[in-house]
């Protein structure tokens, strides 16, 4: 989603092939989401709208319709109250997407499983942003136990 110079807001595609994906959600998220599609369609029969969102409706929208998309800038300032409300330190949406995938690099997912989740066109764009994630002591230590075994 891009805010235009006109003020209104446009469906912008990837910057990459890579950027269109599909990716498998955590059951815990996948719950949450269900939890929220029956939320939306009790607010959408209360709003005398018939039940289920169509096609064209969106998930996470500022309107109880699901009519419209958040404009960015609106997304930004509505986190940044979220997290503030919440008493958590001072983060940024986006923020949300490198401690994902510190979280996937700490827990030992290689490279290229990373930067096909993140969308990147390539695994040497993820190792430019996140190479100070990998842990080198750990990744020579496997890499010696490697040649062990080769060796046995």
């Amino acid at each position: 989603m891009e805010q235009t110079d006109l003020g209104g807001l446009r469906l912008k595609a990837p910057k990459t092939r890579a950027g269109r994906r599909t990716i498998t959600l955590p059951p815990h998220t996948i719950e949450m989401l269900r939890e929220l599609y029956r939320a939306q369609i009790e607010l959408r029969l209360q709003l005398g709208l018939g039940g289920r969102p169509g096609p064209q409706d969106w998930v996470f929208s500022p309107d109880a319709d699901g009519s419209g998309p958040w404009a960015p800038e609106n997304l930004s300032t509505a986190w940044i109250k979220l997290v503030k409300a919440c008493g958590l330190p001072k983060v940024t949406f986006h923020s949300l997407r490198h401690s994902h995938a510190s979280a996937l690099i700490a827990g030992g997912m290689d490279v290229v499983a990373v930067s096909k989740r993140l969308g990147h066109s390539n695994p040497g764009v993820t190792l430019n942003v996140y190479s100070h994630e990998f842990n080198k002591r750990q990744a020579d230590d496997k890499a010696a136990a490697v040649i062990e075994q080769l060796f046995r």
